[in-house]
C-alpha cells in the first residue's frame, strides 16, 4: 500500500493505492491522526484501492467522525470492487461518495 498526500491550505487530499487489511490500515491511522488538525475539507481519491477490508472501514468511519466536527469529508473515485464493499457494509450510506 501506498499513501499519498497534498494539503493546500486547510484542504488536504489523500489517496491510497493498493489494498487496505489489518496490517495496512494501521498506516491509514496514523497519517490521519497526525494530518487532519487544521483541515476543514479531507478528500480521499481511492482510485488507485482495489480492496479495502473491515479495519479500513474502520479507519473511513473515524476519519468522517473527526472531520463532522472541524469540516468535510469526500471520498471519489471509487471502482466497483470497492464501491461494492462499501454498499454491502451500509457505509455508501455513512460516507460521502461522490460517483
Amino acid at each position: 500500500m501506498e499513501i499519498r498526500q497534498n494539503r493546500e491550505g486547510d484542504k488536504l487530499t489523500i489517496e491510497i493505492d493498493g489494498r487496505i487489511d489489518a496490517v495496512t490500515a494501521p498506516e491509514v491511522g496514523k497519517v490521519l491522526e497526525e494530518g487532519l488538525n487544521g483541515i476543514k475539507e479531507l478528500i480521499f481519491d481511492l482510485k488507485d484501492l482495489e480492496y479495502t477490508s473491515s479495519a479500513g472501514l474502520r479507519e473511513f468511519l473515524g476519519a468522517q467522525q473527526i472531520m463532522e466536527e472541524q469540516g468535510t469529508m469526500l471520498i471519489r473515485n471509487v471502482n466497483e470492487a470497492v464501491m461494492d464493499i462499501f454498499e454491502e457494509t451500509g457505509f455508501d450510506e455513512i460516507l460521502e461518495i461522490e460517483e
